[in-house]
């Protein structure tokens, strides 16, 4: 049976703390931790700090089935031509692994960033590739694993689609990197989301629902959009996902959190919580 967790990300003005609370009052399973600020930013955090974090997971029954690192456009990008700009997002990345190490997270996700002006897809699928390559050996060595979640155009030029996807993955080589499917970015860039999920076969370590109106990734609460979420949920039947659906929200909910929040839930309950 899939499980449900919550994006963090959607109590942006709260504490952590107070968004684990939150979460598990409402019956998720699950939290999903964003690793930006005020919640889990890189040296934030004591290791003090993620114990007590760690023990509150764990009085509310909550699980963490992925960190989130804060970079989609900023402040990381694992393609740069700069040098300094990579390695320091290299080290940022380890910086997560570490933090969701302390969470009793197995998964981080990692986003494929945007080539800059002049640089070339060729040279910027290059530089990502080493990147993973240096993150999922440094991974491995943890017993944890790597997740790239393929995005829409506003957000990287490299890899959009699971074809994309598919052809880095061959050229990094380690069973310690995989993907985390966004199904609205999926359906924005014009992927059949069923269709791409099948294809993914075990690659597939994580999936995120939201919902689109299928212009933007709207980041919607599921079934406010025109997703088919049932022959999405078919698929990941078929492919035999076991693990967690994740509710990635906008930051346009981040008014009234609870509201979505609670929203998703009853949602999953109508929809999907049988499979």
């Amino acid at each position: 049976m899939m499980r449900l967790s919550l994006s963090s990300f959607v109590y942006f003005n709260y504490r952590l703390e107070d968004a684990i609370r939150r979460t598990a009052a409402f019956g998720y399973d699950g939290i999903d931790v964003w690793g930006g600020r005020p919640h889990a930013y890189r040296g934030d955090r004591s290791p003090e700090d993620l114990r007590q974090v760690r023990a509150l997971l764990d009085e509310c029954g909550l699980a963490v089935p992925s960190f989130i690192p804060a970079q989609f456009r900023y402040p990381t990008s694992l393609c740069s031509p700069i040098d300094a700009i990579r390695h320091d997002s290299i080290r940022y990345i380890e910086a997560g692994i570490e933090t969701a190490r302390a969470l009793g997270s197995r998964v981080v996700s990692v986003c494929p960033g945007h080539t800059l002006h002049g640089q070339g897809v060729e040279d910027g699928w290059a530089r990502l590739a080493d990147s993973l390559k240096r993150l999922s050996d440094y991974a491995a060595r943890r017993f944890m694993r790597v997740a790239l979640e393929p995005a829409d155009r506003y957000e990287t030029d490299l890899v959009q689609n699971v074809e994309q996807a598919h052809r880095l993955l061959q050229d990094v080589g380690s069973d310690s990197l995989g993907i985390v499917f966004d199904v609205g970015h999926s359906q924005i860039v014009g992927d059949d989301p069923a269709t791409a999920v099948r294809a993914l076969g075990p690659a597939l370590f994580h999936v995120h629902i939201d919902d689109t109106h299928g212009q933007r990734d709207d980041h919607l609460v599921p079934g406010q959009g025109i997703i088919d979420f049932g022959s999405f949920f078919a698929a990941l039947k078929d492919v035999g996902y076991s693990g967690f659906l994740a509710a990635e929200l906008s930051f346009n909910y981040t008014i009234a959190p609870d509201e979505a929040a609670q929203a998703t839930i009853e949602w999953f309950k109508n929809n999907a919580s049988s499979l």
